[in-house]
């Protein structure tokens, strides 16, 4: 398939909906890509027992009426192919489609920031992020033992969910301080609406056992998890679970941004300005790869890309209120940032014999010798699977403070009819 669209917008969650909405009520022609087989992106994921929530249905209901917007899920972006269009490949097809767009918007959300742990390859160890993905796909947890743990307002995400699936939450265990805890608690004072879903996140919180300034140091069992090992401080803390969920807050996903050129940010988010153009013409950004800033962000930041797309707003003068809305959240973004700064302790290394890189082997004391990523890449093949850096990279940048190399296309594995759609479009394009 070769198409043109006025707008094309890479993610269905938060961001990219309202983006695309916006910018079909503008008139614009929109396609929408996302890889997963439902909208809604990781925030408001459905699936076998979770209907769509409400702002999800409004927004997907406003699109799937509007004759101007084309949603295509389970496609993947493969490759950016010059000057302006996308190698994407569907679940459901074969061969590759071949789509220019006029605009680009980037709503390509977060990745889970996973840091190894002795023992965190044995099965039943998953993000906290994961976790949830996993009970809304379908997956069973009904009287299973979980501990989640990490760092960030996820984890009482994931708390609700499993608790809400059936299973018995062990404990929760939470890098951040009591202090830097108790700071943020306050804070939400100023945002009413967080303080009321932190309320009902946390509802039967009473009796749970909730571990601050702690971290997860080891994972045993058996050929499956059994039992988990947790760092208080001084003091070591054994739990017996069936299951550990570990996630350290999220990093933004710019491999596509990387990929188009588009500068980051000194927090390796896309760089955008105050109409969320980034430094690219033509490719705008909106939502988590801009930064990690939550649900309400990810939508008016989408909104205001809609509308730039479509040409609708050539400044935000004529909508103060947008303007208004954006940074109330991005302050709101900020002290979520600062009350979760990852500690010492989180960043402490664990064993040399702990495996950095699951997809080739590698463990951290192989990497560990090397200055820099490019080395430890060349020397062990970390980053070279399936996965190219994408969970090892982000560790080793929070380890050592290195600058990971960007992935190059294709992003993942594609079928030979996809590839060969893409020359046939770079030789239509030089006829």
């Amino acid at each position: 398939m070769n198409r043109h669209y006025d707008v094309v917008v890479v993610g269905a969650g938060p961001a990219g909906l309202n983006a695309a909405r916006t910018a079909a009520q503008a008139g614009a022609e929109v396609a929408v890509f996302d890889d997963n087989p439902r909208v809604g992106g990781q925030v408001w994921r459905q699936g076998p027992g979770h209907a769509p929530q409400a702002p999800l249905r409004e927004v997907h209901e406003a699109l799937t009426g509007h004759p101007n917007v084309t949603v295509f899920s389970s496609v993947r972006v493969i490759a950016p192919l010059p000057p302006h269009a996308l190698l994407l490949e569907s679940a459901a097809e074969q061969g590759g489609m071949c789509v220019s767009y006029g605009q680009l918007i980037l709503a390509t959300g977060a990745r889970e920031r996973l840091l190894p742990f002795a023992g965190w390859t044995l099965p039943g160890v998953t993000g906290a992020g994961a976790l949830q993905a996993l009970i809304k796909g379908g997956t069973p947890v009904r009287g299973e033992r979980v501990v989640i743990a990490g760092s960030g307002p996820l984890l009482l995400a994931s708390l609700a969910t499993a608790r809400a699936a059936g299973a018995q939450v062990v404990a929760v265990v939470e890098q951040a301080s009591a202090l830097a805890l108790a700071h943020f608690a306050a804070s939400l004072l100023a945002t009413p609406s967080k303080l009321l879903q932190a309320a009902q996140l946390t509802r039967g919180f009473a009796g749970l056992r909730y571990l601050s300034g702690s971290v997860v140091r080891e994972a045993r069992g058996a050929g499956r998890v059994e039992q988990v090992t947790i760092q208080r401080g001084e003091r070591e803390i054994t739990l017996d679970c069936d299951r550990i969920a570990c996630g350290y807050g999220l990093v933004p996903n710019i491999t596509l941004a990387q990929a188009l050129g588009c500068a980051l940010d000194v927090r390796g988010a896309v760089r955008i300005d105050d109409l969320q153009r980034t430094s690219v013409p033509g490719v705008l950004a909106a939502g988590e790869c801009t930064g990690i800033g939550g649900m309400e962000l990810a939508r008016v930041e989408g909104e205001i890309a809609g509308y730039v797309a479509s040409g609708a707003l050539p400044d935000l003068g004529a909508r103060p209120d947008l303007r208004a809305q954006r940074s109330r959240w991005q302050r709101f973004a900020q002290r979520v940032d600062d009350a979760f700064t990852l500690s010492e302790a989180a960043r402490a290394l664990p064993p040399d014999d702990t495996l950095l890189c699951r997809c080739e082997d590698v463990t951290l004391g192989e990497v560990r010798t090397h200055a820099e990523w490019r080395d430890a890449k060349l020397h062990t093949r970390c980053g070279m699977g399936a996965c190219q850096g994408r969970i090892c990279g982000t560790a080793a940048g929070t380890y050592f403070g290195w600058q990971t190399a960007q992935p190059r296309p294709p992003f993942h594995p594609a079928q030979i009819g996809t590839l060969m759609a893409a020359c046939e479009q770079e030789l239509a394009s030089t006829d």
